[in-house]
């Protein structure tokens, strides 16, 4: 059974990606079994991959024979195409009559800059559809045995992005640190000396339990714990590299008696 014929079995019917058309789609956070159907439906229909640098290798090799891979994966601290230069890229592909899809990892919208880019599309009058995916933030907490909400300990949770932590016209530190809520950051590990320090003159304990959750979902995964005045030591002491998952809160220490 081809991979067609299976989401054909399995979904009922196959949503239809017609030339001209852009897909945004989620890869989930590394695991090919955290696809959708959809991201799948468009990964063998696309003429065209336009993929971040996180999407698995495996997802990838989904794609049909005559299917061109394009990377635009943007990696902090490293030579890669701007924002500007994959959108521009994505309308060219569009109005050249491909079917494209652009596969992000984790969900499109959330700190992907999928925003961006189909507000871009909508002003070219390029027809989009946006495929949800699995957020990493949430994925890692699961993998590592850290629910994301428990009656009794937390009544929310807070996504926040760890770029330009070093900026003072970014986040407001001292919501943050009072709060008294979870906050799982992305793209924090290059700030992460810089987030703990703000949110400890904000108020919050340096005994605040911290896992840092690298490589979510596939073989190399790793969970370091720790606590805020520690975590930027401990995970340098530990060689813990990005990408990963930062959670800050009282839900980390669910994680010692979940984990088998």
């Amino acid at each position: 059974m081809t991979a067609r014929e299976a989401l054909v079995a399995l979904r009922g019917d196959l949503p239809q990606m017609l030339p001209g058309h852009v897909w945004l789609a989620g890869a989930g956070p590394g695991d090919p079994g955290l696809l959708t159907l959809d991201a799948i439906a468009g990964i063998v229909q696309a003429d065209v991959i336009v993929h971040d640098a996180l999407v698995d290798a495996r997802v990838l090799a989904l794609a049909g024979e005559g299917t061109r891979l394009e990377f635009a994966g943007k990696r902090g601290g490293r030579p890669s195409a701007t924002q500007t230069d994959i959108t521009r890229r994505l309308i060219e592909l569009a109005q050249a009559g491909d079917r494209v899809l652009r596969l992000k990892g984790g969900d499109p919208f959330i700190f992907g800059r999928g925003g961006e880019e189909v507000l871009a599309l909508a002003a070219a009058g390029i027809p989009f559809r946006v495929v949800p995916g699995i957020t990493s933030g949430l994925a890692a907490l699961a993998a590592a045995s850290i629910p994301a909400t428990m009656r009794g300990t937390n009544q929310a949770i807070v996504l926040a992005t760890g770029h330009g932590a070093e900026d003072d016209t970014g986040l407001d530190w001292a919501a943050l640190a009072q709060a008294a809520q979870p906050i799982v950051f992305y793209m924090a590990m290059r700030n992460l000396a810089v987030i703990a320090d703000k949110l400890m003159r904000a108020g919050m304990p340096g005994a605040t339990p911290v896992a840092v959750i690298g490589g979510a979902s596939l073989a190399e995964e790793r969970t370091l714990v720790s606590t805020l005045a520690e975590v930027a030591a401990d995970v340098q002491s530990a060689g813990l590299a990005p990408p990963a998952i930062v959670v800050i809160g009282e839900i980390v220490r669910l994680r010692r008696r979940l984990k088998p």
